[in-house]
């Protein structure tokens, strides 16, 4: 294909107009958001390992606890009423187990939700600060 002859001094940063302002709120918008969790990761600094091992904690808990209530309530069922073909107390662990990380995966799904939605929060805030 021929190519088309341009004007002397078009495809210049200086005499791009409006068309090139365009993408750069957007830009300015992602470079806001990004110095705003920034600056809110360093203002939590000693507060983050701690956070991220009760986390870690608590995520590991709400899987455990249920695998745990599946197992006691299996061994009951099996000495309650024993049964050669089914084994309640393995049937329970995997449904105690698929509980608990059902559960876990909810809840950080939840956190990680409010996070990203604290992190719009902040950068509408921080983008209001720099409006004054």
């Amino acid at each position: 294909m021929a190519e088309l002859p341009q004007e002397s001094g078009a495809g210049s940063p200086a005499d791009d107009g409006p068309a090139a302002g365009a993408p750069r709120p957007a830009l300015a918008d992602r470079v806001g958001r990004r110095a705003a969790r920034k600056l809110r990761a360093r203002g939590r600094k000693g507060a983050s390992v701690w956070f991220s091992l009760g986390m870690i904690g608590l995520v590991g808990w709400s899987i455990a606890v249920p695998t745990l209530i599946g197992v006691a309530a299996g061994l009951w069922l099996d000495r309650s009423w024993p049964s050669g073909r089914v084994s309640w107390t393995l049937t329970l662990l995997f449904a105690g187990a698929a509980l608990g990380s059902f559960n876990a995966w909810r809840w950080v799904r939840q956190e990680s939700a409010e996070g990203a939605s604290d992190e719009e929060t902040g950068a509408r805030q921080a983008g209001s600060d720099e409006d004054r």
